[in-house]
């Protein structure tokens, strides 16, 4: 327990580090989650005794977590984007004072204030409380008597997870906050961020020693009001690590260090940097920085069975990295990532990849209106700060951003598509393997091609083949009142709406004139009534074939129709055999042939009824055949994406041959359209006088307005970007946020004399670098000053620099290259940097899954791909040096290092443990490290492996056996994509379709063979009780059928949830130790929408065999888990001394 006990004062020490009451939660969560498996080696009671006492000792850390978050920039920007629209669409229709019978449940969403108060049912929102915020609960569906919206009209699960997250977060709602005095226009005026740029002089101030340059002018003009100045320079080896990190994001080498040491002359440090920005690995720290903000990821998000990769997004990606190495000025970068198609490129297509910057976000399930609205986020606060998708509903709350701006940019970027077939970016240097590529890429196509061809010929044939029924909609749709039952109508009889709406429009003018073959019908229609049978002979008689072939026959008064629907049925069997005649399908004898001369062009001329769309037509597929053709579109796009001789294509835009006309969409609902807008600039920038777009749909206006000298903003952002990567601290606190609620610039007019001069020289990034590094402020030391930390506490000033922890790129990659196992090759596809053998790539180029973000990369605060990431955050959770600790990636590199020749071939063991530090950290141990080191050898041994319990719950497919009521066959899922256990690594897999299982529920698959199974192993013996809540939130399909299941008693219960929620309970059933309850889940008859939640709860009852401290509770939501780690080869006492080395605070911190 002694270790226990270590760990229990570590998780303490590490809340006294969190100063955020919700970053104090998710490391209570994080530590009591995987302290089990940290004492893996200790029995259970013990294990348990201690999670009971973190847990105690820290919650009273973290009481504090609950109240509600206060509105920051970042909070507003996230309630405006994802919460109040929501609220506005879909809740103030009956709980707002805008409802038309008044505030229902007295329950008001409109205000905060009504948010927090609730109605008949208590608080809606507890801040910071999801299980409790009844808000949640509603919007989950999983209370029968509490659902919003209502009428089975339930939120998507991307808009419930928000709503769960901003209530995490603390529910920041700034609708009760008081607004400026000022309007939000008025404000605007005096707004230092809405101001022109400037290019103030440098001042003049006391310590002229230290003003190396313009930088530190302005910077100790603000110190020296306080008595304060800069700190001294660093120590050499200290600015060179501070330089390669922060130029390449890599360790310098021993070499480099000695280097730079010896070399006394004036221009050393100006070398050094020069040195590191013109290093290919500058490029590669500095284009993952843009990458975050432009919210890069190399998949889509869910786009259910769609390939969710992006076959060429690493192309945007290679033209980031070549943009900074090659310092491309910063205005043309902006425009050619907002309008590159629309520049006179000449030979050199590879600025088309900066399109990527629009449309590699995220797709929405491809709806339009969400992707533009992320477009023009990333556009207006990745570049310049404004949050102007907060207009998408209504005029921005604080800045001037009308909702009339929003759309008239909406309008310019619905006035372009993405090409069918991505542009190349040139055949000067195609990969060897590209004949291969285009040999399977067609054999794919064609395979598709034909596949689609097939499938379209059986669908025409078949809606061809029910002329009779479409002209008997119209003729039955014509006995309703006016406007009523006609969709219904067609509905219910399974016709095409495309084709049934052509018959509708066109049925009086055939009535008015029929074609020859349709005069049969309207002489029929005319006594459809109740007196057909009396009227139809004399009908019949007066037919003659000049209405077409065999009409006498087919009508003939001994033959006559017995009822109208007859009639239909026969013009049916008529255009039946002309339609397989015309698609080659049958034979053409003499009968056939002559119904093709008489229906062959109302079938298939232009001006057909039947002529569908391919849209049309694949509507018409049954769900077999789309699954199918998308499954062989999914083979295409795996093979452009992961291909080696795919050649490289931009994932381009092109304009649509015309402009849209954009339409404000009152309350962001397009179905809702009021005013119509121009295409233009914002107001705020652009000045009342502006006018729209002239060329085109504007894009490249739009684009020169944002790189603009005139714009205010774009220098202003970027340059503060830039600063806060150098000084782990932002000139504006808020980048993402330069409006009217923005935090002021802690130094204006540093910050203008910075923009002014990046503008005025080129807009080079380099350059801007450059006056930034060479400054005393940025060489200074980070030590702490405690007279100056009394005077600014939080170094606004910078009296100091700011000591700096490596990010998740420079850490991981930090380790491969102090371990020598670096691969530094530029550019290509994505890998996977999470999976064995792993690959010793820059961290850059690892596969970024957008919907499914490894959790490796949250742990290390990786920026969201969900949208721009202005800047990271530094959270310190348990999971971070654990990872360091035990994941077989760092265990490799403390393998390599060891086994580096330049370790190895050392005579002596002291001189061994001097390459490592030399190799880690870049400097020789002091005699004290010498001596622990020489200590640690001596009394290591060689650790062993320690055993681990079987895990209770296990995760399967399967089905019931109906006679024996025993599950016959359980087969375990084999693939875990970090939140839920499936067959394979792509949804539907190709041999168990959409089984999953994740803590919540899961799905089923096509047919009672393929069931979902969640299994649990009864650890002893003992009486248990089962309880859960399932249910069924789609208002699709015909919902999910669930059982229980003993291995040793049979089936203990059954229930059905069609569009429902119901109580699954099981109050007493005997087990014997490895007994199973399998909680199976099938698509009972229709295998559409069965996605189910379902997460039970298995309990010993009291005093049963165990122990006093034998666990006793069971819950499939709170257990759930991924596969096991695999225990890595033991290390020997070398490893273990270069594993420990690796994980101090020297190597991952920069001071």
């Amino acid at each position: 327990m002694n270790v226990l006990k270590l760990f229990l004062r570590i998780g303490v020490v590490i809340f006294g580090w969190i100063d955020e009451p919700f970053m104090r939660l998710r490391a209570l969560r994080t530590v009591c989650s995987f302290a089990p498996d940290f004492a893996f080696g200790f029995s259970r009671s013990s294990r348990l005794r201690f999670v009971a006492s973190l847990s105690a000792a820290l919650v009273l850390i973290s009481s504090r977590a609950l109240r509600a978050a206060v509105p920051d920039a970042a909070g507003i920007e996230y309630f405006e984007r994802n919460i109040r629209p929501v609220l506005v669409e879909s809740c103030y229709g009956c709980h707002s004072s805008q409802a038309e019978k008044g505030v229902r449940g007295e329950l008001n969403l409109e205000t905060r204030e009504g948010l927090r108060k609730g109605g008949e049912h208590g608080a809606a929102v507890i801040p910071g409380d999801v299980e409790r915020s009844l808000l949640i609960r509603a919007v989950r569906y999983t209370d029968n008597d509490l659902r919003m919206p209502p009428k089975k009209k339930k939120l998507p699960d991307d808009v419930i997870a928000h709503f769960e997250a901003w209530v995490k977060m603390g529910a920041p709602d700034p609708r009760d906050v008081a607004p400026p005095g000022k309007t939000p226009r008025a404000a605007a005026e005096t707004h230092w961020a809405f101001q022109p740029i400037t290019r103030p002089q440098p001042p003049k101030v006391r310590h002229t020693a230290q003003a190396r340059t313009p930088v530190d002018a302005f910077l100790l003009e603000k110190l020296e009001a306080k008595g304060l100045d800069l700190s001294p320079e660093a120590d050499r080896r200290t600015l060179i690590r501070r330089l390669s990190f922060d130029l390449t994001g890599l360790p310098p080498t021993a070499a480099e260090i000695r280097e730079f040491q010896e070399d006394r002359s004036a221009t050393a440090y100006a070398t050094v940097v020069e040195r590191f920005l013109n290093s290919p690995r500058y490029g590669e720290r500095w284009g993952r920085y843009w990458l975050d903000i432009a919210r890069y990821a190399d998949t889509k998000g869910y786009v259910f069975e769609e390939e969710r990769r992006y076959p060429y997004s690493y192309t945007y990606r290679d033209y980031v990295i070549r943009a900074f190495n090659e310092d491309l000025p910063y205005d043309q970068f902006i425009t050619q990532q907002l309008a590159a198609d629309l520049l006179p490129l000449g030979d050199d297509k590879r600025p088309l990849a900066a399109l990527g910057f629009l449309t590699l976000g995220r797709r929405f399930l491809n709806n339009p209106h969400d992707i533009i609205d992320d477009r023009i986020d990333v556009m207006t606060r990745g570049l310049m700060g404004m949050t102007v998708v907060c207009a998408r509903c209504h005029d921005h709350k604080f800045d001037p951003i009308s909702t009339r701006d929003y759309y008239s940019l909406y309008g310019v970027f619905a006035s372009a598509h993405e090409p069918a077939e991505e542009p190349m970016l040139g055949d000067a240097s195609l990969p060897k393997e590209y004949p291969a590529f285009l040999a399977e890429r067609k054999k794919r196509t064609d395979e598709k091609t034909q596949y689609r061809a097939d499938r379209d010929a059986e669908a025409t044939t078949r809606v061809r083949s029910q002329l009779g029924s479409y002209l008997l909609a119209v003729h039955d749709a014509r006995q309703l009142p006016e406007g009523e039952g006609r969709e219904k109508l067609v509905r219910e009889r399974k016709l095409e709406p495309a084709v049934a709406r052509k018959f509708f429009e066109r049925y009086d003018g055939w009535s008015n004139q029929p074609p020859a073959f349709l005069g049969p019908w309207f002489a029929f229609a005319r006594i459809s009534g109740s007196n057909f049978a009396e009227r139809v002979a004399g009908v019949a008689a007066s037919l003659s074939d000049s209405n077409g072939p065999g009409v006498v026959s087919r009508f003939a008064k001994t033959n006559a129709p017995a009822s109208f629907k007859q009639v239909a049925e026969i013009y049916n069997a008529w255009s039946s055999s002309a339609a397989k005649a015309l698609t080659g399908s049958a034979s053409t004898n003499g009968a056939v042939a002559a119904d093709i001369r008489w229906a062959g062009d109302f079938l298939v001329s232009a001006a057909s009824p039947f002529q569908l769309n391919a849209d049309e037509l694949h509507r018409l597929f049954d769900t077999p055949a789309q699954q199918k053709l998308r499954a062989l579109q999914r083979k295409i796009d795996e093979l452009d994406a992961t291909h080696e001789g795919a050649p490289p294509r931009a994932m381009a835009l092109i304009e649509n041959a015309s402009p849209h006309d954009p339409h404000v969409f009152r309350r962001g609902n397009p179905g809702n359209t009021g005013e119509a807008v121009p295409r233009q600039f914002l107001e705020v920038v652009s000045g009342k006088n502006r006018k729209p777009f002239q060329k085109g749909s504007g894009r490249l206006e739009m684009a020169e307005a944002v790189a603009g000298r005139n714009n205010p903003l774009t220098a202003r952002v970027w340059v503060n970007r830039v600063w806060t990567y150098h000084f782990g601290a932002a000139l504006v606190r808020t980048p993402s946020d330069f409006g009217v609620r923005s935090d002021p610039p802690t130094h204006p007019a540093l910050l203008d004399y910075l923009a002014a001069r990046f503008m005025d020289e080129g807009w080079s990034t380099k350059k801007l670098h450059q006056w930034i590094l060479m400054s005393s402020a940025y060489r200074q030391s980070s030590d702490q000053r405690p007279a100056a930390d009394k005077v600014d506490p939080g170094n606004q000033l910078y009296a100091r620099q700011n000591r700096k922890r490596l990010d998740f790129e420079a850490m991981r990659d930090t380790l491969l290259a102090s371990s020598g196992q670096i691969d530094l090759t530029v550019g290509g596809h994505p890998v996977d940097i999470t999976a064995e053998p792993f690959t010793t790539r820059r961290t850059i180029y690892g596969f970024v899954e957008r919907q499914n973000l490894p959790g490796l990369f949250r742990t290390f605060d990786f920026a969201s791909p969900d949208s721009t990431s202005p800047q990271r955050f530094s959270t310190t959770v348990p999971q971070q040096a654990l990872f360091l600790m035990n994941s077989p990636f760092a265990v490799q590199q403390a393998r390599a290092l060891i086994e580096l020749p330049e370790i190895r071939s050392a005579a002596r063991d002291e001189e061994k443990v001097r390459r490592v530090f030399q190799r880690l950290y870049q400097r020789d141990p002091e005699p004290q490290e010498l001596r622990m080191a020489r200590d640690f050898l001596r009394d290591a041994k060689v650790s062993t492996a320690i055993e681990t319990e079987p895990p209770v719950w296990r995760y399967g497919y399967g089905e019931v056996d109906a006679e024996k009521g025993r599950v016959k066959a359980f087969h375990e899922l084999t693939h875990f994509n970090s939140y839920a256990w499936q067959g394979g690594k792509d949804l539907p897999d190709p041999k168990v379709g959409w089984v999953l299982l994740n803590a919540d529920g899961g799905h089923p698959g096509a047919n009672p063979s393929f069931a979902a199974i969640r299994r649990w192993v009864a650890p002893r013996d003992g009486t248990l009780s089962v309880k859960g809540e399932l249910s069924h939130a789609s208002d699709q399909g015909d919902g999910v059928r669930c059982r229980v299941v003993s291995s040793r008693s049979g089936v203990l219960g059954e229930w059905i949830a069609a569009h429902s929620s119901t109580n699954t309970v099981v109050e007493k059933t005997q087990v014997k130790a490895g007994d199973t309850i399998d909680f199976v889940t099938d698509c009972r008859s229709n295998e559409g929408f069965d996605s189910f939640v379902w997460a039970p709860r298995v309990k010993y009852a009291g005093g049963e065999s165990g122990g006093e401290a034998a666990r006793v509770r069971w819950q499939a939501k709170e257990d759930f888990r991924g596969p096991p780690p695999v225990a890595p080869k033991s290390l020997g006492p070398w490893e273990k001394l270069a594993q420990a080395i690796l994980l101090s605070n020297e190597v991952f911190f920069v001071d």
